[in-house]
């Protein structure tokens, strides 16, 4: 039953903590699709909570030294009395464990390049792959045989006219197309897929900096793929085929692309 009450921020929010029941998600999801502003927010949340737990990750699971720890420095003073010289002591070890940490931290710093850049991209194609390619209902907006359709809408919101790759010769069957929201504005996700109904899907968007790379590639949990941007386009193929069988596809969509110019 998908609820019939309005939409609230605290909904969002439990969307985005994956806190809500099924009937309430499928409610959120469905608010979503209809309100691409709002679902431009909610992807660029998603986006930094991704990123910080994968950067925080091996940091978190790290053991924390017996010196640091404030259990041991508690259990110390609990034992015994502390001269007024010590405690400045104390306070200055808490500083340099308070340092520590921050050295410790100093690995997460985020370059431009990978909030913005062809990282991002790669990370933002591989987390839409992740929702939409797993979709056994509704993996496109718009099916193949209103391709035209497609390309009109996707242009206008990219403000580029784009192409939809024919990638027959590879294997691979075109599904259709939808809008999608990144954090770093609207992208399109094209969706392919083979005999044996796999999907591949194709991301591309206006890129902000990194608008000429070469193709490199990226691998996110069981999502891999390959990006590159050209003229100041990005592109990101991305599915679950292994890396030489994606690879091949991937440089057939950017000689498509590239016999355009």
């Amino acid at each position: 039953m998908i609820y019939s009450s309005p939409i609230t921020e605290d909904d969002l929010h439990g969307y985005i903590d994956h806190a809500l029941d099924p009937a309430r998600r499928a409610a959120v999801q469905i608010y979503l699709e209809t309100h691409p502003d709002v679902a431009s927010r909610i992807a660029a949340y998603e986006y930094q909570r991704d990123a910080l737990k994968s950067a925080l990750l091996p940091i978190a699971e790290e053991p924390i030294p017996p010196q640091l720890n404030p259990r041991h420095a508690v259990e110390q003073m609990r034992r015994a009395w502390i001269p007024p010289w010590r405690s400045m002591a104390a306070a200055v070890l808490l500083l340099v464990a308070g340092g520590a940490g921050g050295w410790a931290l100093r690995g997460i710093v985020v370059s431009p390049s990978e909030v913005n850049g062809i990282a991002a991209l790669a990370q933002e194609a591989a987390y839409t792959y992740g929702v939409y390619g797993s979709d056994p209902i509704r993996p496109v907006e718009f099916g193949a045989t209103d391709k035209a359709q497609l390309i009109s809408w996707i242009s206008g919101r990219l403000g580029s006219t784009i192409s939809i790759p024919d990638l027959a010769a590879s294997g691979y069957r075109f599904m259709g197309g939808r809008l999608v929201a990144t954090p770093h504005g609207p992208a399109g996700l094209l969706m392919y897929d083979n005999a044996l109904g796999q999907h591949l899907a194709l991301l591309l968007r206006p890129m902000g900096i990194d608008k000429d790379t070469r193709m490199s590639e990226h691998s996110f949990g069981d999502v891999r793929g390959f990006a590159w941007s050209s003229k100041g386009m990005g592109f990101s193929v991305v599915g679950t085929a292994t890396a030489d069988l994606l690879h091949p596809v991937a440089n057939e969509v950017r000689r498509q692309e590239a016999s355009k110019i």
